[in-house]
């Protein structure tokens, strides 16, 4: 058995037939295993790189982790958010190997411990979620960082963070922006997270969303997903932006859209997607209807300023699995679904296993491509190259029987050419 600190591994089987259900659907990940199971082990084109994960650990998460070993990488994963590690898969990613440090509802001081934990791998190649090994890798164990050449960032706010530092001049290894990738950010972030975030709100609350005043805070890929989603369920959406490009494109989509303020006295449900601190506030709280339903879909679960509401709140109760009911002074009820973390994730089983698919094989390609062009890269942010997408995007078509038309020699001089 590898190094691991789970909850149990007794839970195994459960987690394994977590791991089983996704790879059926998983088609990329699936046919790279296959491409690479039964190679020689000097021919498979990780063998010798070592990779620590810090990503949301579920099923989907520990298929990735199996497809890295099976092209040849020693792996360690740790958990990327306390709230949306899964036991079982832990226990069931143990027992096919796998090094895992990750226990649900863990506390801070155990969630840093185990990230450490995943680092004492001595990681040539990070994936990131949200840059906390990043950070690790900088200030408390930056012993580490000599081995590492190059990562991986999944998230929106993981790449602001990383566009820091490398302004900074401190990134000390080249990360590619998976999260900027079209075959991340076009279906995960808009596809993905619009499922996701509902049907967690859904099963959560046991309440319909048809008729209801669903305020979106943020019109990013994963704010049009959340937005469409709700409208489709039959919702209708306000959109709060600072972007004044974005909130045009919301209203063209049919939305409306206004300040935070004017909203909150409006909404039934407020989804947070930005990547932002204190986008909704006491104050805002404060107008809002009695029993306004408040989520977070962006990162960090300061997007809801949870922790002032609760100073502030004369009593709070569980209102149900996953929702906690703030009561403020005049009997006011304000419902915080999965402690303000990532609701789709923290209180369900996040993305749909076939978004997932591209995302991780963006992932698994971003790392090929770490390995055979680091020293060429610099410490930088690094965009993935376009022949990565377009690889991806062919081998979901052709998993789905799906052809496209070709160009015709005629047709690629006459794109190629500046002449009429």
């Amino acid at each position: 058995m590898p190094d691991y600190d789970i909850k149990d591994i007794a839970l195994a089987p459960s987690g394994t037939q977590k791991i089983n259900w996704v790879r059926d659907h998983m088609p990329i990940l699936r046919g790279l295993e296959e491409r690479y199971r039964d190679l020689p082990k000097e021919k498979k084109p990780l063998n010798g790189i070592r990779v620590s994960l810090c990503i949301h650990l579920e099923a989907k998460t520990a298929y990735l982790s199996l497809v890295l070993r099976h092209a040849g990488a020693e792996v360690s994963v740790a958990g990327s958010n306390v709230l949306s590690t899964q036991d079982d898969v832990c226990a069931g990613l143990v027992a096919a190997g796998i090094s895992v440090f990750s226990v649900h509802g863990e506390s801070g001081e155990d969630y840093e411990k185990h990230l450490e934990n995943c680092l004492e791998l001595k990681p040539h190649i990070v994936i990131d979620d949200g840059g906390d090994l990043v950070s690790l890798l900088h200030t408390k164990r930056k012993d580490l960082s000599e081995f590492v050449i190059g990562g991986c960032e999944e998230t929106t706010t993981g790449i602001i963070r990383l566009k820091a530092m490398e302004a900074e001049g401190v990134l000390s290894f080249p990360m590619m922006a998976v999260n900027d990738a079209k075959c991340k950010h076009l279906f995960d972030n808009r596809y993905g997270t619009g499922q996701s975030v509902w049907d967690s709100i859904m099963r959560n609350t046991n309440l319909i969303i048809a008729s209801k005043v669903c305020v979106v805070a943020g019109y990013g890929w994963c704010g049009k997903g959340v937005s469409m989603r709700a409208a489709a369920l039959g919702g209708s959406v306000i959109v709060t932006e600072i972007d004044p490009v974005k909130a045009i494109e919301a209203r063209m989509d049919g939305f409306s859209v206004m300040p935070m303020a004017d909203a909150a006295p409006l909404g039934d449900i407020f989804v947070s997607v930005t990547g932002c601190r204190d986008v909704i506030t006491l104050e805002h709280m404060k107008e809002m209807k009695d029993g306004a339903l408040l989520a977070n879909a962006g990162h960090f679960d300061v997007e809801v300023d949870v922790a002032t509401l609760s100073a502030a709140a004369e009593t709070h109760y569980e209102a149900r699995k996953n929702i906690e009911a703030f009561v403020l002074s005049g009997g006011k009820r304000i419902n915080i679904l999965a402690e303000g973390r990532l609701v789709n994730i923290a209180a369900a089983d996040g993305h749909p296993a076939e978004i997932m698919d591209m995302s991780f094989a963006v992932q698994f390609y971003s790392a090929l491509y770490l390995k055979e062009n680091h020293d060429t890269l610099g410490n930088r942010v690094v965009n993935v190259p376009n022949e990565i997408d377009d690889v991806i995007a062919r081998e979901w078509l052709a998993a789905n029987g799906i052809e496209v038309d070709t160009l015709t020699d005629v047709q690629e001089a006459y794109l190629n050419s500046w002449k009429i």
